[in-house]
C-alpha cells in the first residue's frame, strides 16, 4: 500500500465573505496549474471549492480551506480541507441530495462539488461546524466513492 505524502505546507485561505469565496477559487487554481493538472481538472477542483467556500460564507459566516500537494506512488494530487464552527448539517444524506436547499438556492453546491472531484468526504457536529474533505488526481478517470 502507498503511502500519501504531502509536498509542503500547502496554501491557506479563510473565508470570511464573498470576496474570499473568489479568493479560494483563484488560490486552488493557480496551485493545480502549478501542479501540472490539465485544465480541466484544475476548473473542476476550483468550482468545487468555489461550492464549499460560498457555503461556509452562506450557512457558517466563516471558516478556514487548506490546500496541500500530495503524491501517491506516481500520482500527484491536490487534497482540500474545508472547516467551519458553524451550525453544522443536521442530516448530511438529505443535504447532499440535488436540489435540497436551505437558503433558497438551486441546491446543487455540495453534491456538485462531489461530482467534480474524484474523492468527497464531509462530517458535522450539529452546532460545532463542518469539515469537507477533497482530493482531485492529476490523471484521468480515478473517481473512488
Amino acid at each position: 500500500m502507498t503511502t500519501r505524502r504531502t509536498s509542503g505546507e500547502g496554501i491557506h485561505v479563510f473565508v470570511n465573505g464573498a470576496s474570499d469565496v473568489d479568493w479560494a477559487r483563484l488560490s486552488v487554481h493557480e496551485l493545480a496549474v502549478k501542479e501540472g493538472f490539465a485544465e480541466a481538472r484544475a476548473v473542476a477542483l476550483a468550482t468545487a471549492v468555489s461550492e464549499i467556500a460560498r457555503n461556509i460564507a452562506v450557512h457558517a459566516g466563516k471558516g478556514k480551506m487548506s490546500f496541500v500537494p500530495i503524491t501517491d506512488g506516481r500520482r500527484r494530487g491536490i487534497v482540500v480541507i474545508a472547516r467551519d464552527d458553524g451550525p453544522g448539517i443536521a442530516d448530511i444524506a438529505l443535504a447532499m441530495q440535488d436540489g435540497y436547499s436551505t437558503k433558497g438556492s438551486l441546491g446543487l453546491g455540495l453534491s456538485g462539488a462531489k461530482r467534480l472531484v474524484d474523492e468527497f468526504h464531509i462530517e458535522s457536529i450539529a452546532g460545532a461546524g463542518v469539515t469537507i474533505r477533497l482530493t482531485q488526481w492529476d490523471e484521468g478517470d480515478v473517481r473512488g466513492e
